[in-house]
This record gives structure tokens, C-alpha cells and sequence, in this order.
């Protein structure tokens, strides 16, 4: 890493020393190899800029390049657009279609409780037997796997199962769609129906207390990892990294599971899938729990944490606070409690959500440097990073990559047009960096196709090429937190996958 980054220093040096020849030159007709130079040195700082393209993927870049120029031209511009009104625009995109095909390596930003389509959570869990629906006095939906009707609960005034409810409806299409509507923050007119962070954050959080009740009853929550992985993998994605807060989980009888049931389950569903798909290198958890807590809880969490991940160390890969920054408490202010595995002298691994937000000059703003400070292992969003040169090239220094959540940041309302995201800036400067879904339920979306799209022809516009996919799949295994072991083993099986993809899109 060091290495890596003095050429990047050497490379910046190169460039200061050709700026300056071309303004002391200015007053002449300027020189078209010293531009031609120039351009390329930028090139070649950007991710994918020193990756080598083989013939056969040179030939796949310029059909990929002349698709990305037609679209480009398009008057509706996907990554112009909000995501809400653009997907339809991308699924008939052919860029999109081979992104699809495109294996992505892995997942590193993903939460538990949006694992995967809204379609299943409402075709296949809404109709199984014993499932009652509440709709709450604020708007939203609550739902509950119970042998007889639940007593009302604050909210909740009244309890109505399901099946009597599809069974007196008329129109049972509509009903169902309605049901998806409370389940993801999908809408025609996302401007009107959220208008500022503060609404769609509220409604975010509401969505994520409706699909609780759904997948911690026990036998949906076994369904529901293993249909989430395979979501993935038919996206091409051979590993996933993923937050979980290990709620209990809750039986028919009422019986309530603990942490280690979840853990376990966890374990044994994944080793069933890669029965089933022997390419799939796995899964590991980076327990979560609510920025909102106090500060004796949050430390008693993190020990709790490191416990678990001693007890299952091939599982367990770290710790992260989740929830709204804005909204909630600084990293600095939980510093003491993270400090618990220096006191425990033991080590252990923080994947710090920080930046998430555009409050630029604020404590929250500021997450993006105490996450390093510390010692986070990536930076979850790392949206306002580029507004702290510092914090940016400490980054860049240590190898901690940012895990870039494009549709996450638009549909929350930090950027509008995916063109100006601050990723763009990192992306030109070869920043360490992974792409990754962080919701996909509530976005309306599964896999990692979408945020690939977005990132591959709106952030990185016509500049970013072939290269930068292959960087970005490659990064994502390279900054995981798989033993080395398993890493390379996971990068030739994606090695092997990537040629075959080549050789089969090639045009």
C-alpha cells in the first residue's frame, strides 16, 4: 500500500510539474502531445486507470462505450432522474442488461431486515398461515405470525389475519400491491411524497418496523436468508458482507430464540445454500446495533460482540452502529464504549457507517474522521468525505475504502442528480472504494445491478470504462473481510467468471 501510494504522489508530482510547463508555455499555441499526456495521466489515476485490458476486453469496452454514449444522448437520463422514475428507463437499458451479467464479486453493504424483493416478502410470506396485519394509527402496517388474535398493542388497536382479510377483498391484485406499497419506499411521485430527509427517513424507519414482524418468525427467517442469497447469486455476486442486529426470533408457541439461534441459523442456511451453489464462497455478519442507545449500552454491545465473534470467529466480522447519523449520536460521542477491545486487548474489527449526510461543518459530518481515528476497516457511505481533504488522503494512506451506496444516497435525499454525487470525485482520484445496495427492499430493487448502473454511467460518466467494473469487482473481495485463504479462492473463482463473461458478451 505504500508503494502504491507513493507512485500515486509521484504520478500528482508529474502532473503539478506539466500544469505548471503548460501555463509558463500559455502564451503559445498549446502543445498537443503535453495535453495528450495530461489526459492520460488523469486516466490513469481513476479507478480501473492501471488495470490492463486484454484484447478481448478492449473489444467489450468499445461496445460498452458506444452504448454508454447513446445513453448518454437519451432525453431521459437515467442517472439525471430519481431512481424512482429511472428504473423502468434502466431495466431496458442494454448496459444495464449486461451489467447483470456482469459477476460483481461481492456485497459488503447490505442490511439483514432489506435482504431481499419486496415481491416475495408479500407473495410468499403474507400468505402463509397464522400472519396478522395491524395498520397503525400513524399510517404504516404492522404484522405479526400468531396461533390466535394478538391483543392490541400501543399502535395497534386491532389485529386482522391476512388470509380473512385477501378473502373479502374484490380485487386481490390490489390488495397485495397495497400491502408492497408499505413495504418499500417505491412511489410514482418520490418529490411529493417526500419532500425533505426528515419524511423519507421517518417512513424508512417505519418500513423497517413492518418487515420485523415478517421475517423474525422463526420459519420465515430460514426462508428468508436462503432466498436472499440466492437473490444475490442470481445477480452474480459470489460473497456478501452482511448487518445484522441478531433480533430474536419468535416461534408460533411464542417460543423466543436468542442471539445464538440466529447465529447458528445464519451458519447452517449458508452451508446448506453453498451445498447447493459450490461457487458461493459465504456470508459473515457485522453485528449492529442503533446509534440512538446510550453509551453503557452500546459498550456492553460491543463486548457482547466480541464474545460472539470468538465463539464464531468463521462468522463474525465486526461491529457498526446503524441508524440515521443526522438523527442520532456522533461517533466521538461513543468513544469510550468503542474503546472496549484496547481495554480488552484484543482485536477486533469496526465497519463504521460515517458521513452519511450533507450537513457539511457539523459533528455528524465529522464521523468520517473519527471512524478513522477509530480504526474503522471501511467507511459505510462516506458521503461528505470529500469535503475533508485530510481525512480523504488518511483514507487513501491506510487502504480503507468507502462503500459507495448510490440509489441509498439519492432516494434519502443527499443528491438528486447521480452525476454530482461525491463519488465522482473519488472515483477520478483511483480513492480505495466498493459498490454496494445497502437496501435494496425498500428501494424496490434486488442484487447489485442497479447501484452499478448508476455508478458506472452517471457517477463515473463517459471516463469510467471496463477497468473501472473490473477494479470495482475486484475491490470488493480485496477489501473484505474473508481470510486470505478464502479470498483467493474467491478471487479465482471470479476470475474464472469474469472470462467467461467476456467471451460470451463480446460483440
Amino acid at each position: 500500500m505504500k508503494r502504491s501510494f507513493s507512485i500515486i504522489c509521484s504520478t500528482t508530482a508529474l502532473m503539478i510539474v506539466l500544469m505548471f510547463a503548460f501555463v509558463k508555455e500559455s502564451r503559445n499555441i498549446p502543445d498537443p502531445y503535453q495535453r495528450e499526456l495530461m489526459l492520460q495521466q488523469e486516466a490513469s489515476l481513476q479507478v480501473g486507470g492501471r488495470v490492463e485490458l486484454t484484447a478481448a476486453e478492449q473489444q467489450l469496452d468499445s461496445h460498452l462505450h458506444k452504448l454508454k454514449e447513446q445513453e448518454m444522448l437519451a432525453l431521459d437520463f437515467p442517472p439525471a432522474m430519481h431512481f424512482f422514475r429511472a428504473r423502468s428507463h434502466i431495466e431496458k437499458s442494454p448496459v444495464f442488461k449486461l451489467l447483470q451479467k456482469m459477476p460483481k464479486g461481492a456485497v459488503l453493504h447490505i442490511h439483514s431486515s432489506a435482504l431481499v424483493s419486496v415481491d416475495w416478502l408479500v407473495m410468499n410470506v403474507t400468505y402463509r398461515p397464522h400472519c396478522y396485519i395491524c395498520f397503525t394509527w400513524m399510517g404504516s402496517v404492522q404484522f405479526l405470525f400468531s396461533a390466535q388474535r394478538p391483543f392490541p398493542t400501543w399502535g395497534c388497536s386491532s389485529w386482522s389475519l391476512l388470509e380473512e382479510l385477501r378473502a373479502s377483498t374484490s380485487d386481490i391484485l390490489t390488495f397485495d400491491k397495497s400491502l408492497m406499497q408499505n413495504l418499500t419506499l417505491f412511489t410514482e411521485d418520490p418529490d411529493v411524497a417526500y419532500p425533505n430527509p426528515d419524511v423519507v427517513w421517518e417512513r424508512f424507519e417505519q418500513i423497517f418496523i413492518a418487515i420485523s414482524g415478517l421475517i423474525t418468525y422463526a420459519p420465515v427467517f430460514n426462508d428468508y436468508l436462503y432466498e436472499g442469497l440466492q437473490q444475490l447469486y442470481d445477480d452474480n455476486i459470489l460473497y456478501l458482507e452482511l448487518r445484522a442486529g441478531l433480533s430474536r426470533t419468535y416461534e408460533l408457541d411464542g417460543t423466543i430464540h436468542d442471539r445464538e439461534w440466529s447465529l447458528q441459523t445464519y451458519k447452517n442456511i449458508t452451508e446448506l445454500f453453498q451445498l447447493d451453489h459450490p461457487d458461493f464462497i459465504g456470508l459473515r455478519i457485522i453485528i449492529t446495533v442503533h446509534r440512538v442507545l446510550r453509551l453503557s449500552q452500546v459498550k456492553q454491545a460491543v463486548i457482547d460482540a466480541i464474545k460472539m465473534e470468538k465463539q464464531y470467529p468463521e462468522i463474525i466480522a465486526g461491529f457498526d452502529l446503524v441508524g440515521r447519523e443526522d438523527g442520532g449520536k456522533p461517533l466521538w460521542y461513543f468513544r469510550e464504549a468503542l474503546s472496549a477491545p484496547k481495554e480488552l486487548k484484543t482485536n477486533f474489527s469496526y465497519f463504521f457507517h460515517a458521513g452519511e449526510t450533507d450537513s457539511d461543518g457539523t459533528d455528524v459530518d465529522r464521523n468520517v474522521l473519527d471512524a478513522l481515528l477509530l480504526n474503522t476497516t471501511r467507511i459505510g457511505h462516506g458521503f461528505a468525505l470529500a469535503h475533508h481533504p485530510v481525512v480523504k488522503e488518511l483514507s487513501r494512506k491506510r487502504g480503507v475504502p468507502v462503500e459507495v451506496c448510490p440509489i441509498s444516497n439519492q432516494v434519502l435525499k443527499l443528491v438528486s442528480d447521480l452525476r454530482n454525487h461525491p463519488a465522482a470525485v473519488l472515483m477520478a482520484e483511483g480513492h480505495p472504494m466498493v459498490l454496494s445496495s445497502d437496501d435494496p427492499t425498500l428501494f424496490g430493487t434486488t442484487g447489485l445491478s442497479y447501484d452499478f448502473y448508476e455508478a458506472f454511467v452517471g457517477i463515473g460518466g463517459l471516463s469510467a470504462n471496463l477497468g473501472t467494473l473490473k477494479e470495482l469487482a475486484m475491490n470488493s473481495i480485496r477489501y473484505s473481510s474473508l481470510p486470505p485463504v478464502l479470498k483467493d479462492r474467491a478471487t479465482a473463482i471470479w476470475q474464472q467468471k469474469w472470462q467467461k463473461f467476456i467471451m460470451e458478451n463480446l460483440p
